[in-house]
């Protein structure tokens, strides 16, 4: 499987509006999740964890009672990819409208 390119800003600010809620910070592609308890926060982690998996993308993320940060980048084109913007349509997918 290919490794993907590292995306230019102009076809990642078209990308974003696929992706509501994230937003690009210091060069990764981040949002904040917010779940009414920490046990679906931290539910949505582990349903999140299998897709990274199936991916093969993980995430830098970080869970604080019911907040998940998460921030995104591929490190090995040095920057936002489409594997980025996959993991975040899968993690938008996942919560839904409750949490856009």
């Amino acid at each position: 499987m290919a490794r993907p390119k590292k995306l230019s800003d102009a076809e990642i600010d078209k990308r974003l509006a696929d992706v509501p809620g994230w937003e690009v910070q210091e060069g990764k592609l981040c949002r904040e999740f917010r779940f009414p308890t920490f046990v679906e926060a931290f539910s949505f982690m582990s349903a999140m964890a299998l897709v990274s998996e199936k991916l093969d993308h993980h995430p830098e993320w970080c869970n604080v009672y019911n907040r998940v940060m998460v921030e995104l980048s591929t490190h090995d084109a040095g920057g936002i990819t489409t594997r980025d913007f996959e993991w975040a349509r899968q993690a938008n997918s996942l919560v839904g409208s409750a949490n856009a």
